[in-house]
């Protein structure tokens, strides 16, 4: 089983810089061997990326409930359960599979309408100038996120950054076949695709920057020389604080309780969109929508 996760995730992370090459490639060459690396959720973007994009999806008849029902049901089966070999490949199977048979095009602008409808001005203002100050120091941004790299693109390439990394879902003919290309980018994945594509750029890893806000991005946190806690869990607060990291915190107390609630039960999960749409099915119960139109 750990041998299994361990492969899912090189496989993860070489296919996530194997797709950010072509971007890399079109870039003008850095005048320096340091990058940096960004989590997107709640690092960069308040709340889950994924919880947005189910949003937008959901407005836009992308999915029924009735398949937001089935997957929730497989999403509380895997959480009582625990990890089986079972429970982890249908979780897997399922992360993404709400754009099975969908065209690639179609979705790439999708995300572009869902970024300006929901996601642009959720980006929080200190971590982007971090950013920036990496940028006007000649050095590459990169993002690296366990959402779909469709959306981390678009998000790269709004504010200006490098390129991203994200979690890569299969196609053939220009068509999501509903399957995922190793695993998620979480966790192991993401320092696996930063170790991938600083083989490719030739970047000095101990002179190079990771920015996250959670725990379980420690693998890519530890391999790099300057990493940062953005806006983060208890967790990785009291870790960053014995090792000396920077500690950067732009959230309010009622803000930080409610994007942590949120970015748990959307981010860190493999079935995090079910989730995510789940979340929207209870607002709408609840009379969200209403209030969203006469706010």
């Amino acid at each position: 089983m750990t041998r299994d996760l361990r492969a899912r995730s090189v496989l993860a992370g070489e296919a996530s810089a194997a797709a950010a090459e072509l971007e890399a490639a079109l870039a003008t060459p850095s005048v320096s061997h340091a990058a940096a690396f960004f989590d997107v959720d709640n690092t960069l973007l308040q709340g889950a990326s994924v919880y947005h994009l189910a949003r937008g999806l959901y407005r836009r008849r992308f999915f029924t409930f009735a398949e937001i029902a089935a997957k929730a049901g497989q999403q509380l089966a895997f959480r009582l359960r625990g990890e089986t070999p079972d429970s982890v490949a249908k979780a897997r199977s399922a992360a993404l599979s709400f754009i099975a048979g969908h065209r690639v095009t179609e979705v790439e602008i999708l995300v572009e309408e869902i970024f300006d409808e929901l996601m642009a001005d959720k980006i929080w203002p200190g971590t982007k100038a971090l950013a920036q100050q990496h940028l006007d120091a000649g050095e590459r941004v990169w993002l690296v996120t366990a959402a779909p790299v469709e959306v981390a693109r678009v998000l790269a390439r709004r504010l200006g950054l490098t390129g991203a990394l994200g979690t890569v879902a299969a196609q053939s003919d220009g068509v999501y076949t509903g399957v995922l290309v190793g695993d998620i980018l979480h966790g192991p994945a993401k320092a696996e695709a930063v170790r991938a594509l600083a083989k490719h750029e030739e970047l000095d890893l101990t002179a190079c920057s990771a920015y996250s806000d959670s725990v379980n991005d420690l693998p890519m946190l530890e391999m790099v020389g300057n990493p940062w806690a953005i806006n983060p869990d208890s967790r990785l607060r009291r870790h960053a604080r014995t090792a000396g990291w920077q500690v950067r915190d732009y959230r309010t107390g009622r803000k930080a309780t409610r994007l942590a609630l949120l970015t748990a039960g959307a981010s860190g999960v493999t079935l995090g969109a079910v989730s995510a749409a789940v979340a929207i099915q209870r607002c709408l119960s609840r009379g969200c929508a209403s209030r969203r139109r006469v706010s």
